[in-house]
């Protein structure tokens, strides 16, 4: 009798098992032929984002603006400033000193701000030791004279100055 018990006990397992397992995927899709699914949402773009990010950028831009034409009082800024060069711009490093309307500034970096392939935007990091502010000499290396411009950094803003006089 232990022998036969343990046979019906193992035949209600084998058949609990198969109940909890339940169909095969291709039996549960196989009569699906008829059936019309649902056409998928739309991805959400990403061009609101992007759209804001521009706008943001225009703003800080025309406030860069603003604030160029209230701190030069309207004036025009030109780069007439007379250059005197001991040495090329290119040969300014790291602890130079460079004179610009008779005050004296010493050169902190001098990089690459941006390479146009025919041309490079140069920067010239300069700080006052007396005050402690911190200033940029941007410049193109292909038109140096024409376009070297001087810039003061306020709060978070590079503003540009005008320089009538400025000597390396």
């Amino acid at each position: 009798m232990v022998t036969k018990k343990k046979t019906k006990e193992k035949k209600a397992k084998k058949a609990k098992k198969d109940e909890n397992s339940g169909m095969s995927l291709d039996d549960a899709f196989a009569d699906d032929e008829d059936v019309e699914y649902g056409e998928s949402k739309p991805r959400k773009q990403k061009k609101k984002r992007n759209e804001d990010l521009e706008e943001e950028v225009e703003d800080a831009e025309e406030d860069v603006a603003e604030l160029e034409k209230i701190e030069n009082e309207g004036e025009e800024i030109t780069n007439e400033a007379t250059i005197k060069a001991s040495k090329p711009i290119s040969a300014i490093k790291k602890g130079d000193k460079i004179k610009i309307d008779d005050k004296e500034y010493e050169v902190d970096a001098h990089y690459v701000m941006i390479d146009h392939k025919k041309t490079k935007e140069m920067a010239i990091e300069l700080f006052d030791l007396k005050t402690d502010k911190d200033f940029q000499l941007r410049y193109f290396t292909d038109q140096v004279e024409t376009s070297l411009e001087f810039y003061e950094l306020q709060e978070i803003l590079y503003v540009k100055k005008r320089i009538n006089q400025i000597e390396w």
